[in-house]
């Protein structure tokens, strides 16, 4: 999956493509890269992101997702009902729900459905997370989740544990290694960790500045092979070439039965 976001304040690519020409070019360079799927956001979801409305966020995002639906899969990443079924009616076939309130809609359009856990919301979901136990409470909430969505009649459902949104650097990496537990549990595993702040603050070790987003794309990469060598169905990434990249270069001595 990757990542297009037309927003003017997104962490990592924020700006670079708001102008919806620029956006529909990167999307295209995107699929060239071997995106399975483009995932159009217009609305920023980073920690303290202010909300957009919906008229605004239709603005962006319609007129890429129209472009791009002949060439691949569109997903539309939002939490508005209104943008999600507009999105559909101009060719997106999946919705990137983080809300979990979209499957109705998907169902109704025959679309498929990412359901992601998210404590909080973003102006403050980073401000205090906690959990328990957080890898029992994001599967039971995803469980949940994909079985509401299959109640509702959307047939293509992933869960995504929603690495960075209201949890700690503990918390994520607690999910990352538990994983192969999501994926077990059967339904497909999106994982997005790409450019995220806890990438940052491991690769600049205890104590110093987390390193900017733009310095990140080693961990970025890792953690992306990490993901799908734990059986993650998707990941999400900025980096579509170098990703598929490495991925088929993992997968291919498993393909080969590991010969040296």
């Amino acid at each position: 999956m990757g990542v297009l976001n037309v927003t003017p304040d997104s962490f990592f690519d924020g700006g670079r493509y708001f102008d919806p020409d620029s956006a529909i070019a990167h999307g295209l360079d995107l699929v060239a890269e071997g995106a399975h799927l483009v995932d159009v956001g217009g609305e920023s979801t980073r920690p303290g992101a202010a909300p957009v409305g919906q008229d605004e966020e239709l603005r962006r995002v319609l007129p890429v997702v129209e472009a791009l639906a002949p060439y691949v899969r569109v997903s539309i990443d939002t939490t508005k009902r209104r943008v999600a079924e507009a999105a559909l009616e101009r060719g997106a076939s999946f919705v990137n729900d983080e809300s979990c309130r979209l499957a109705p809609v998907a169902a109704a359009a025959g679309a498929g459905l990412v359901v992601m856990h998210m404590q909080g919301a973003p102006p403050d979901m980073q401000r205090d997370p906690r959990y328990r136990d957080v890898v029992a409470e994001v599967h039971g909430t995803l469980a949940r989740a994909a079985a509401d969505a299959h109640e509702a009649g959307v047939a293509e459902v992933l869960v995504d544990p929603g690495i960075g949104f209201g949890k700690t650097t503990a918390h994520n990496l607690a999910l990352l290694r538990a994983l192969p537990e999501l994926v077990a549990a059967g339904e497909p595993v999106l994982v997005g960790t790409s450019r995220k702040s806890f990438i940052g603050r491991i690769l600049a070790g205890e104590g110093r500045e987390p390193l900017p987003p733009d310095s990140r794309f080693e961990g970025s990469l890792a953690t992306a092979v990490l993901a799908a060598s734990f059986g993650a169905a998707m990941v999400r990434v900025h980096d579509v070439r170098p990703t598929v990249h490495a991925l088929r270069l993992v997968g291919e001595p498993c393909a080969t039965g590991g010969t040296r």
